[in-house]
């Protein structure tokens, strides 16, 4: 089955060789998305709470992308520079994604591009 690409101006644009998200096989894999602000293209403050506010509204942007929403997502990957800000990641988190539950996996990194302090990406199962 083809794939297809996803670019959606709500998000920051890839700043590599890289989509915002491929569309296959019925799921949507994003790109790890970063506290970027597309209007920008700018990295914002050095916060962990308000970069992972900022990482979950790109997300939310691809998502939306694709029609799809929060309960839609079946996987997600957080990738911490620290792993002492996973209480506050995850209470950002939880919030945004309200009822939905999808499996996660939770790293901690040595650096992240950018060097900001939180990254994630989805696997979206499309409506």
């Amino acid at each position: 089955m083809p794939t297809k690409t996803l670019h959606t101006d709500k998000a920051p644009s890839a700043i590599g060789p890289y989509s915002q998200g491929i569309i296959a096989n019925g799921f949507l894999f994003t790109a790890g998305q970063i506290a970027i602000d597309p209007a920008t293209n700018q990295v914002i403050a050095d916060d962990v709470a308000k970069q992972t506010e900022r990482v979950m509204a790109n997300l939310a942007a691809v998502l939306d992308a694709a029609g799809a929403k929060w309960s839609d997502v079946v996987k997600t990957t957080v990738y911490l520079h620290d792993m002492s800000d996973f209480p506050v990641v995850n209470e950002v988190y939880g919030r945004v994604l309200g009822e939905a539950r999808p499996a996660r996996s939770t790293v901690q990194v040595s650096a992240l591009p950018r060097g900001v302090l939180v990254e994630i990406d989805a696997v979206v199962a499309l409506p």
